[in-house]
């Protein structure tokens, strides 16, 4: 159908050039409000309408007229109306919708996917700090970068994924102190342990862990990082590196569990070893962007539409965090990605423009508007109708190896995905681990399970395969059901390149919750291991597409399609 569609909207640019021309390009085509209208819209005689002067009606009944006469209407249409003030419906022929069937067998898993480019993204996500396991908002951020990678590279997008975090600083500095407590006997509770709200000390068994292994002189390695722990309790520098390097392993083993990896992980410490942060500092100096005032330097950050001017470097010495933000942003510009996404907590908000406006003022031909961001809430979990807060391994807080013990990887991706991301969200326990249709993922996952039974009867019985379906008549696809799940099937790419542009994983959730409703409607209506074979294999050719659209669209998700449930 998509071959079809590329055809129809060929013959409607070359009949509104005709009309106009320079119109060619008002040739587009919608999906009509109600399905009952017809399968294909245009509005293209209410565009143009003002221009020519013309009543939009009457222009709409000039353009269906001519458009009848066109060689591809003739061959894929069935019948054209007009609707109100000038809508063109147009209602296409069973054998035209019948094509999606080929087109996705054929393609298999390319089916949605845009020929490779030369467009080249970035994508920043979770970046927690070594300091403590992940939580579930890094779950949901996992999960949202993977996704948005998985979608860019559909669309022939080069994507490289990035993982950023602080290994300097003042939470670096309370981990270490924190270890070292542990390593000599103390705990949360007793006198010399740091209490209070503000107290600097991490409190959840982690951190006894960690203690433990360093005085068994134990050895820990991540992907960027290896250390073998000196054992002696007061070597605090020795505590903090090997600390760090146990906390980055242990997000290995969390992110490996949830099926995601990254190509780079860049530390801050390198932006100020490697001099970019001074480098950043006097970019915005000799660009006349800061000035001096009550001993600290400031950006003048009300240049680039912020509410008020900022602090860059404190009076005593040290840089806000926004500094190493915006030498890191211009390291990305330096490594050639033109676009570049942020996923980051909704808490963040603050510092886009201030970042934005550091780019800027720095006047290094970053244009406006870089970097993209994608913020997101924070997620509650409920357990047995009770919300949970705190887990006994992070000492407060659910964390994302929590969440995956208690469901699933496929459970948590899916339905940290099925929001959009600065949608509050609570994450059902319950209901992730529920094997009925109120639960979104088995829901879909069962939709594919259930055509592979269909398919694997088939294939014991019949000796077929693919090759097979791809010859099948499908001119027996007339049913209302079988109609609707081949439009369904029709939208897949669409919805992919849409759900690109607008950071939307979502999109893909919303997607494969209506098609497997569909498909599960078609199952109902239609038996598809029928005696006649004609109308078996044309059954099975649409069924097996269906199967294989599900499967490409959780795997945009990071989701599996398993083929027995």
């Amino acid at each position: 159908m998509l071959s079809v569609k590329i055809e129809l909207l060929e013959a409607l640019a070359q009949v509104l050039e005709k009309m106009s021309p320079g119109a060619a390009g008002k040739a587009a085509f919608e999906s009509p409000k109600q399905a009952a209208l017809g399968d294909l819209a245009s509005t293209a005689a209410m565009q143009l309408a003002k221009p020519l002067k013309l009543n939009p009606r009457q222009l709409a009944d000039n353009l269906r007229t001519e458009l009848l006469l066109m060689p591809a209407f003739v061959r894929w249409v069935d019948a054209i109306d007009i609707a109100g003030p000038g809508f063109i419906n147009i209602r296409l022929k069973p054998a035209a919708k019948q094509q999606i069937v080929r087109e996705v067998l054929s393609q298999a898993q390319r089916f949605g996917s845009q020929a490779p480019t030369e467009k080249r993204l970035l994508v920043e996500f979770v970046s927690a700090n070594p300091t403590g396991p992940l939580h579930v908002g890094h779950g949901r951020q996992a999960a949202l970068g993977d996704a948005i990678c998985n979608l860019y590279q559909t669309q022939g997008w080069q994507v490289y994924r990035e993982f950023y975090y602080n290994d300097a600083g003042v939470q670096i500095g309370t981990l270490a102190s924190s270890v070292q407590l542990r390593a000599r006997g103390f705990k949360p509770g007793d006198a010399e342990w740091p209490s209070g709200e503000n107290a600097a000390a991490y409190n959840g068994d982690y951190i006894a862990d960690i203690a433990a292994d360093f005085l068994a002189n134990k050895t820990v390695s991540s992907d960027d990082r290896e250390f073998t722990a000196s054992g002696d309790v007061e070597a605090l520098d020795d505590m903090r590196l090997f600390a760090v390097a146990y906390l980055r392993h242990e997000q290995d083993l969390d992110l490996k569990a949830f099926a995601v990896e990254f190509d780079n992980y860049y530390l801050e410490s390198s932006l100020y070893l490697s001099g970019k942060v001074d480098d950043t500092v006097k970019r915005l100096h000799e660009a006349g962007k800061t000035y001096e005032k009550d001993g600290a330097l400031w950006l003048k950050s009300t240049d680039y539409g912020d509410d008020k001017d900022r602090v860059m470097r404190k009076g005593d010495g040290s840089y806000t965090y926004f500094v190493p933000d915006v030498a890191y942003h211009i390291s990305k510009w330096e490594r050639g990605f033109g676009k570049v996404v942020n996923i980051q907590g909704t808490d963040h908000h603050g510092t886009i423009a201030r970042v934005r406006a550091g780019l800027q003022a720095a006047n290094v031909g970053i244009p406006a508007g870089y970097p993209d961001y994608v913020l997101h809430t924070m997620v509650r979990v409920v357990r047995g109708g009770q919300e949970v807060k705190i887990s006994k391994r992070a000492g407060s807080y659910v964390t994302l190896r929590d969440l995956i013990e208690w469901t699933s990887k496929d459970a948590v991706r899916f339905f940290l995905l099925s929001r959009k991301p600065d949608t509050e969200y609570t994450f059902d326990v319950d209901l992730a681990v529920a094997k009925n249709n109120d639960n979104p993922v088995y829901y879909v996952q069962y939709a594919h399970a259930r055509i592979c039974s269909v398919l694997a009867a088939w294939r014991e019985k019949d000796s077929g395969d693919v090759a097979t379906l791809l010859q099948a008549d499908l001119s027996p696809l007339q049913s209302p059901q079988a109609q609707a799940l081949m439009l369904q099937l029709a939208r897949y790419p669409e919805m992919l390149t849409a759900a690109a542009q607008d950071f939307a994983p979502h999109d893909v959730t919303f997607y494969l919750r209506e098609l497997a409703a569909s498909y599960h409607s078609y199952y109902d209506a239609e038996r598809i291991l029928v005696d006649d074979p004609i109308v078996k294999q044309a059954r099975l050719a649409l069924v097996a597409a269906t199967a294989q659209v599900l499967h490409n669209g959780l795997a945009v998700l990071g989701v599996s399609a398993p083929e027995k449930m």
